[in-house]
């Protein structure tokens, strides 16, 4: 397996494209904006001037990664004669529903279709191809070319050879694969989007502010980051979505979004994608977010 597709340019699209490239594998990386492809293009190259910066790749390693990518705006195209699909898209059900609709009709037969889904059933997504046993979960830790854990989920369908091929590549690529049943969340946002929630209700109810909530989780727990400041890395709409995720698949209250997680993003203040959340990104100030701006 040497072809493969990333579908989506944005923050973990470009991510799974760079580490592809770098194992030495032929990339095709899709969006609809050509626009998200330049800037997906220019992310991996100032990733991959600071790991050059640090001694980590040469500068021949980085002109190899680079020409191992290659661009495309139309789906059709960028599929062709591929032997692994990764979906990177927006974490929205229906969009990837479509897209997977559409990937079963162009790709051949023999090609594996994955989703970098952090959260939606692989067994509903598997339903809409006639592919199932094809179809598999390969859920990426941000950043990408950090970060070693890859969840590898089976659908109720999925083959053993698909996920042994999946679970193979992941160790390809440097990574650690961890194989997890199909449930909401799966594993690494069942548990961690209830804390990022409950670190949200925290600040809500005025426990504390964003730096003290932070600092306890870092200090005390020893967590490289704290859960707000984290949340705004990931982007909390995403959040928000996951959240909506769990709390529709378990029925249970405590997976409900808090109010202030929800209303920051109907206020369009999404972390730093947007320059502000619970930090302000605008500037060199973190400005905290007082519960009270958005109950």
């Amino acid at each position: 397996m040497k072809h493969i597709a990333v579908i989506g340019a944005g923050t973990m699209g470009n991510g799974i494209a760079h580490v592809f490239a770098q194992t030495g594998f032929s990339v095709r990386l899709i969006d609809i904006s050509a626009s998200s492809l330049e800037k997906g293009i220019a992310i991996i190259t100032r990733n991959l001037d600071r790991m050059l910066d640090k001694g980590k790749i040469t500068n021949e390693g980085k002109v190899n990664t680079l020409n191992n990518i290659s661009t495309f705006t139309i789906l059709k195209e960028g599929v062709d004669k591929t032997e692994l699909v990764v979906e990177a898209a927006t974490e929205n059900k229906e969009l990837k529903l479509k897209i997977f609709q559409q990937l079963d009709e162009l790709c051949a037969e023999s090609t594996i279709l994955a989703t970098n889904t952090s959260s939606i059933s692989i067994t509903e997504i598997a339903a809409v191809t006639k592919r199932a046993e094809k179809v598999i979960g390969m859920h990426f830790m941000n950043p990408v070319p950090i970060m070693k854990l890859v969840e590898i989920i089976r659908g109720y369908s999925t083959s053993d050879q698909t996920a042994q091929t999946v679970m193979q590549l992941s160790k390809d690529l440097g990574k650690v694969p961890t194989e997890v049943n199909d449930y909401p969340g799966f594993v690494a946002n069942r548990i961690l989007m209830p804390m990022i929630n409950e670190a949200i209700e925290t600040l809500y109810n005025g426990v504390a502010g964003v730096d003290e909530i932070d600092t306890v989780m870092r200090l005390g727990m020893a967590h490289p980051m704290g859960p707000l400041q984290l949340a705004d890395f990931i982007g909390l709409d995403v959040c928000l979505s996951i959240l909506n995720v769990l709390f529709d698949g378990f029925k249970k209250p405590k997976y409900a979004p808090c109010p202030l997680l929800v209303n920051m993003v109907s206020a369009g203040k999404l972390g730093v994608k947007s320059g502000e959340g619970f930090y302000d990104y605008s500037t060199s100030r973190k400005a905290e977010i007082v519960a009270t701006r958005f109950s």
